[in-house]
């Protein structure tokens, strides 16, 4: 059973909470001229959830808003929220941004809108993923991988490349993103229409403070990882502090022995849950490295 996770914090002074909220929201200032300020709303899917025992429903947001974060509580009818970068800086390439939560609830705007509006601001059409919580793994399987295709079949519609179609996850979102870099090849719901003739798999993965990638005996990589010579080139961040720090370590120790491109960024200290918000050096310092190692792998493909 997969626990709820903690989105844990750096205790800072008021006045360096202060700087940090206002040089966060300058930040935002700064990024939302080159994103649409439409956002669109894709349903995966047109008639019954695969797996799902409840009706569809809206979205439900929590109650709970600490740390300045907005959480989704329940979430039976799955989504894609669209994000379009200004046309001048569309560079070709799209992510599907998986939010983490613990599988029990969707950071959505720390580790998802915000995310996404990072990403339109280097050129890529971002995608935020809703899916299904609370503790629904088979359902968020199902959710990532119909996504992938739906989005693979719309790369006309948003002028992205379809070889160059990326998942990035946070947290139990990197748990997700994981599983959906290594079993593409698994049909984990019936086909539904031809969207699902598509392939799954993604082209590369970005895989931020990752938890649940340790869950085999005596903390090995989960066994429902399957890594093989096909598993796309992911880029992975932890901090030697965060609790769930060994995932990245036993992912990254699986892809070398597969000979899959992998980098791995691990710091001293930051913990977990911190998206990109100013005031933790772990989330200061990963966005760049990420657009390094992003702009190398668009280059390739």
């Amino acid at each position: 059973m997969i626990n709820s996770e903690q989105h844990v914090t750096v205790k800072n002074n008021n006045n360096k909470h202060m700087k940090s909220v206002f040089a966060f929201f300058l930040i935002l200032l700064f990024i939302a001229p080159n994103y649409s300020q439409t956002m669109e709303t894709i349903y995966l899917y047109p008639d019954k959830v695969p797996n799902e025992k409840e009706e569809k429903h809206d979205s439900i947001v929590s109650a709970d808003h600490s740390n300045n974060v907005t959480r989704l509580a329940d979430v039976t009818n799955p989504a894609i929220m669209v994000f379009k970068p200004k046309e001048t800086l569309n560079n070709g390439a799209a992510i599907l941004v998986c939010p983490g939560g613990g599988y029990n609830i969707l950071a959505i705007d720390l580790e998802g809108y915000e995310i996404a509006k990072w990403l339109n601001a280097m050129g890529f059409t971002a995608f935020v993923l809703q899916y299904r919580v609370p503790n629904k793994q088979l359902g968020a399987l199902n959710d990532v991988q119909r996504a992938i295709k739906i989005i693979r079949s719309k790369s006309d519609l948003y002028k992205f490349n379809t070889n160059k179609l990326g998942l990035m996850g946070f947290s139990a979102g990197a748990s997700l993103a994981a599983r959906a870099s290594t079993l593409y090849d698994e049909k984990s719901y019936a086909d539904i229409d031809d969207i699902d003739l598509l392939s799954s798999r993604p082209d590369f993965a970005l895989l931020i403070y990752p938890a649940y990638l340790d869950m085999g005996e005596n903390n090995i990589l989960t066994p429902e990882l399957d890594i093989n010579g096909s598993t796309p080139p992911m880029f992975l961040f932890a901090t030697a502090d965060d609790p769930y720090a060994n995932s990245s370590l036993v992912m990254v120790t699986a892809l070398r022995n597969a000979n899959i491109p992998v980098e791995l960024h691990l710091l001293a200290k930051g913990g977990h849950g911190y998206g990109l918000r100013l005031g933790n050096i772990a989330a200061e310092t990963w966005p760049k490295l990420a657009e390094n190692w992003l702009n190398k792998v668009i280059e390739k493909e």
